[in-house]
């Protein structure tokens, strides 16, 4: 076994005893499962006046990261990390993100 592979195989290893998942939500960009608050539609929570100020007050505040600036959006995810709380705008629906999640979680069984 080389070098990078036995790092790479230490990594999974050091991964899954901290019981860390990460979930793919579109492009480049992977967040913690733990670090999820909520997933929510796009379609239809945005409808709502509290829910569109929400996310405009996280803009103004510097939360929000697009992670498909030239996609159609289909979820908003609410995540608490430790620089602070960060939106994350995805190209990715609820559903798949959802399913994510749970193949992360019986993946480390």
């Amino acid at each position: 076994m080389g070098k990078i592979s036995a790092f790479l195989k230490q990594v999974r290893i050091t991964l899954v005893t901290l019981n860390l998942m990460f979930i793919h939500i579109g492009h480049d960009t992977v967040i913690i499962d733990k670090e999820i608050i909520g997933v929510f539609d796009m379609d239809n929570t945005t409808t709502m006046k509290k829910t569109i100020d929400y996310l405009n007050n996280a803009e103004k505040c510097k939360q929000v990261k697009n992670v498909a600036p030239y996609e159609l959006p289909k979820s908003f995810i609410v995540c608490q990390t430790s620089a602070g709380k960060v939106i994350y705008i995805s190209p990715v629906s609820v559903g798949t993100i959802l399913k994510r999640i749970e193949q992360a979680k019986f993946a480390n069984f």
